[in-house]
């Protein structure tokens, strides 16, 4: 427990130094000490698996974090200026891009990702798809005026498109939702150069709908789909709010999901890149496959052959209140939209 609550700290701790620094050097220690709390919590089950996912974690995010150290240091040498929002050296500038989007698992740097989500446990999990991906996407938002947006717009449609392609064939869960994280990021990417406050609403309702689908399937103990298809019959009303979870995670009209994809597609409209945005939404048909596979895995399905596994019992064992309110949130907030759309 004393463990536990000093990781949780620290976590909170880099956090909130990282998004509330205005120097470099802030920020990244900011970096490390979020990196270093997150390690045991990866590691702890002791499993051979744990363990290799807590060792490409530290080495990705150790490489992150010297090309960030490397970058402001290129701008503060040639500037003079250590302050995040003054990065305007072009070189600085692509190696911070590279150093953030090794940070976040953007194309092309994504391949640690999906293994180290596979390694941690779903607690785990979960931190590392949202608290974070928040720090970098932070420093990314500060200093987006300066990033040149035809290098962010072809990484987010690779990573759209990668996120969508490579999720289709997984049947572990979390790796799925490794791929739905990486193709989200690419949302969150295409538009951040052009109005960043919908980049922050997106990875908002991202970690909103990711939270509820992670906490679901924690409750379930679902690690691959051969477990969620018996595991129906344990709590019925948890599978059928994860269904709505998972439709809204693919950004299904009547869902939160809907909003950020629907203001991404209007600004990317008003900036003239149509095209962009035809391709976007295009990919985004992809990760609705498998969002669609995982949804008829948690519900519809009474499996089509005799399964070796046995159906799990009805438990009366009551659903989490924090469950019950990210799920309902993920399914009902689109009617707020017109509020949303007034605070950007």
């Amino acid at each position: 427990p004393q463990a536990k609550l000093i990781f949780t700290t620290s976590l909170l701790l880099g956090t909130t130094i990282t998004i509330s620094s205005n120097h470099w050097i802030t920020a990244w220690a900011g970096l490390e000490i979020n990196t270093l709390a997150i390690l045991p919590l990866i590691s702890k089950s002791h499993h051979p698996r744990a363990i290799e996912a807590a060792t490409k974690y530290f080495l990705v995010q150790a490489t992150a974090s010297t090309l960030v150290l490397f970058s402001s240091m290129t701008n503060a040498w040639y500037t003079g200026q250590w302050d995040i929002t003054q990065l305007t050296h072009p070189v600085s500038c692509l190696i911070l891009t590279s150093a953030i989007a090794m940070k976040l698992g953007l194309v092309p740097f994504h391949f640690w990702f999906p293994e180290v989500l596979q390694g941690s446990p779903l607690t785990t999990g979960l931190l590392l798809s949202t608290v974070m991906k928040f720090p970098p996407i932070t420093l990314f938002l500060m200093t987006s005026p300066s990033l040149n947006p035809t290098l962010l717009t072809s990484m987010a449609l690779l990573s759209t498109a990668l996120g969508g392609w490579m999720g289709l064939n997984q049947t572990q869960i979390r790796k799925i939702l490794a791929f739905s994280s990486i193709a989200h990021l690419g949302w969150m990417t295409i538009i951040i150069s052009y109005n960043p406050k919908l980049t922050l609403l997106n990875f908002y309702l991202y970690a909103l709908m990711t939270a509820a689908t992670f906490l679901a399937l924690n409750s379930i103990k679902a690690l691959k789909l051969s477990t969620l298809m018996t595991a129906w019959t344990k709590t019925p009303p948890l599978s059928a709010m994860l269904f709505l979870t998972l439709l809204s995670l693919a950004g299904l009209p009547p869902l939160t999901g809907f909003l950020p994809k629907w203001l991404i597609i209007q600004e990317l409209t008003k900036q003239d890149m149509a095209p962009a945005a035809v391709v976007i939404s295009l990919l985004s048909l992809l990760g609705l496959y498998f969002y669609l596979r995982l949804a008829y895995c948690a519900t519809i399905t009474l499996p089509p052959h005799t399964t070796s596994q046995m159906k799990q019992w009805h438990t009366n064992k009551p659903t989490h209140a924090s469950i019950a309110i990210l799920a309902t949130m993920s399914a009902t907030l689109l009617p707020i939209s017109p509020m949303i759309s007034t605070l950007l």
